[in-house]
């Protein structure tokens, strides 16, 4: 992905990251930012091609609950829409977040130029690893693609466009 890339891109490119308060995606984008500057590539048409999607953990809706997308200050950079939050249980996002044995070394932003020094080898890392093929593969059947779709019903994000296309691909591949 260059930012060459992303202006001549049919499709947007989508940033996913397991949220606390934004720190990471907020240094993505302002790396991203700098990027296409520097090579010169024109905004208006870039922007229109990333999205950005916080996993966080599900809080009361309220408007004084603290939303990470609100506070930071590049979000209004983006047309409205391309930062979304798709927000997990607070056990299941402590599991993500927090507990879940990790495949790849944690890719905080002080590392992202570091060089990978590949997986684990050891017990954790391959009960990790089992654990992954066997969501994808749920995820693939029809069975896990008809209950995701059926758990996102009743979703307030379901007035979403992308989401209920989402939806309906979801049931047709079942």
């Amino acid at each position: 992905m260059t930012p060459h890339a992303l202006a001549r891109r049919t499709r947007p490119i989508v940033f996913v990251d397991v949220v606390h308060e934004g720190s990471t995606l907020t240094e993505l984008f302002n790396l991203l930012d700098a990027w296409i500057r520097e090579s010169r590539e024109p905004w208006d048409v870039v922007r229109r091609k990333v999205r950005f999607i916080g996993v966080t953990r599900r809080q009361p809706t309220s408007p004084k609950t603290w939303r990470w997308q609100q506070h930071a200050e590049w979000t209004c950079r983006l047309p409205a829409g391309a930062v979304v939050n798709v927000s997990l249980h607070r056990f299941v996002w402590s599991y993500f977040g927090d507990h879940q044995t990790k495949l790849t070394r944690s890719y905080r932003p002080d590392r992202w130029l570091n060089p990978d020094d590949g997986p684990e080898r050891d017990e954790r890392a391959r009960q990790a690893l089992a654990e992954a093929v066997a969501v994808v593969a749920y995820g693939r059947s029809a069975r896990g693609r008809r209950r995701l779709a059926h758990a996102i019903n009743g979703e307030p994000a379901l007035a979403q466009p992308w989401l209920r296309s989402l939806v309906r691909q979801l049931n047709v591949g079942t």
